[in-house]
């Protein structure tokens, strides 16, 4: 074994050492367990301070620009004035419920922009697909609510949070209605478990990109597996006809197993999914499916990363395996190398288990494993970082690892509440903020950067399992965080939807 250098890691491939970059710039080191023991007593009182704190200094902000730029003095340090400026904007959303959209995206959502046929010609519109655990599958038009359609429902937005007369906000917009064409809606065999875009990245600029596909599975049901469809994008969706999702649906395959996960990789027609037997690798044009990982512990979650050669498997039992997806070859899922990774010390599993280990087979790097205390609910990828990915699990544990390094977090985030519910980890486009739902029926929004819990509040009187941020078309950000642009929908403001079987909602400040 090569000898452990401090600041560098070892590439075996490579046979070379390689500095370690450094975590995100602001982040803060994680605490010694001690710390973090005494931390989690007075977890609520310091997550309501931290709220209140950041509220109220929007004005002290204004004053340390004025007196010193760009760069300010703030909490005992030298901050970005915009960064701070956008953690205080962060901690006070507006919270929004749409009326008419119960049990419509408690399986999973997301926000695209589509092209659509009106008797005018091909335009261009913003829709939020939405997959329920009842196995609904709807499309909801997002503003010009009604402009190209005569029947359907239209769904207005109600203000939860603030309170009226709480703060002064009662001056701010809403956002804009949805609207659900008719026969914009499709029953699916079983619960939806995924909705993924997607995206391909334009060869004239290197910030914009259009989604030619939604990949879509189901979870499956006591009488059968789950599937693995395609929602075709590529062609103008015609909303006028009586079933518009039927005609552009494709089933590429169905698997005698659950489904739980999936992720398209954007360098190739394949995407992954992980089931209760373990991962698969599927090819989109032929619907041939080959096992590359092999296990008894569920594969809950998946992320692959931005080269397509590597995917992330969230276990069950608290894993994270690194499988490489290149090596697989049509046919030869039952020749997979056989592995013995052993239980982290962290978890129930360990405590539980007489074995010191668990077994998989595939193309498995055992030396690229992480470990959570209790099973993962979501993998969430940084493409500004790309080593570094964020990972839950369903005792409430958020935390920021970077790939290179399995001895331990480099950031946690405190304050979520769960004990078996997988919900999801949403991320905005800009890679500032992370939002989650809580068992405690709460919404929570935490810098990815600092850690910092920026807003905890009760919205929903059920869980808020789903979530994703508004895509813009196109998005730019240069290294000196200097400039940023957003072409969306919603112009001028950050928003991102959040599902529940109470119904949908949106959050967004400006």
């Amino acid at each position: 074994m090569p000898k452990e250098l401090p600041g560098f890691y070892y590439d075996a491939e490579k046979n070379r050492y390689f500095p370690l970059k450094g975590p995100i710039p602001g982040s803060s080191r994680p605490s010694s367990s001690t710390n973090n023991t005494a931390k989690t007593s007075s977890q609520p009182v310091q997550a309501s301070n931290s709220c209140r704190r950041t509220r109220v200094r929007i004005s002290k902000l204004l004053q340390g620009r004025e007196l010193n730029g760009d760069i300010i003095n703030f909490n005992k340090g030298k901050h970005s004035f915009v960064e701070e400026l956008l953690k205080a904007q962060a901690s006070q959303p507006m919270v929004w419920k749409y009326q008419g959209t119960q049990k419509q995206g408690d399986g999973a959502l997301d926000q695209m922009r589509i092209n659509i046929l009106t008797p005018e010609g091909q335009t261009q519109v913003d829709v939020l697909i939405t997959g329920s655990r009842s196995g609904s599958l709807s499309l909801f038009e997002v503003g010009k609510v009604g402009q190209h359609f005569d029947n359907g429902v239209k769904c207005i937005p109600d203000r939860v949070r603030p309170v009226v007369g709480e703060i002064k906000a009662e001056c701010r917009k809403p956002p804009l209605d949805i609207w659900r064409p008719s026969g914009a809606s499709l029953q699916m065999p079983s619960s939806i478990s995924s909705i993924k875009p997607f995206v391909k990245q334009s060869p004239y600029a290197d910030n914009s990109f259009t989604i030619q596909h939604a990949l879509i599975t189901t979870l499956g049901s006591e009488t059968s597996g789950g599937s693995v469809c395609i929602l075709n994008l590529i062609e103008p969706l015609d909303l006028y006809s009586r079933t518009p999702l039927r005609q552009s649906m494709r089933e590429i395959t169905s698997f005698n197993c659950t489904i739980w996960t999936a992720d398209f990789n954007q360098n190739s027609n394949q995407v992954v999914i992980g089931t209760n037997l373990g991962a698969a690798l599927i090819n989109l044009e032929t619907g041939t499916r080959t096992w590359m990982c092999r296990s008894k512990s569920d594969v809950l979650a998946q992320q692959l990363d931005q080269s397509g050669n590597v995917v992330l498997c969230g276990l069950r039992n608290g894993a994270i395996l690194t499988v490489d997806v290149r090596e697989n070859r049509e046919g030869f899922s039952a020749r997979l190398i056989r592995h013995r990774i052993p239980h982290s010390t962290l978890g129930k599993f360990h405590q539980n288990s007489s074995k010191q280990w668990f077994e998989v087979r595939g193309n498995v790097y055992p030396s690229c494993t992480f470990y959570m205390p209790s099973s993962i609910c979501s993998l969430v990828s940084l493409r500004s970082y790309d080593q570094y990915f964020l990972a839950s699990s369903m005792d409430g544990s958020i935390k920021l690892y970077d790939h290179r390094m399995t001895k331990g977090e480099l950031q946690s985030y405190e304050g979520n509440v769960n004990s078996h519910s997988r919900l999801q980890l949403a991320v905005d486009q800009s890679e500032r903020f992370l939002m989650a739902g809580g068992e405690d029926c709460n919404l929570r929004l935490w810098s990815i950067k600092s850690g910092e819990l920026l807003y905890e509040e009760k919205v929903s009187d059920s869980v808020l399992s789903t979530g994703c941020w508004q895509r813009s078309e196109r998005y730019v950000r240069l290294q000196d965080e200097r400039y940023e642009e957003f072409q969306s929908g919603q112009h001028n403001s950050w928003g991102a939807w959040c599902g529940s079987q109470e119904g949908l909602f949106y959050v967004h400040w400006s």
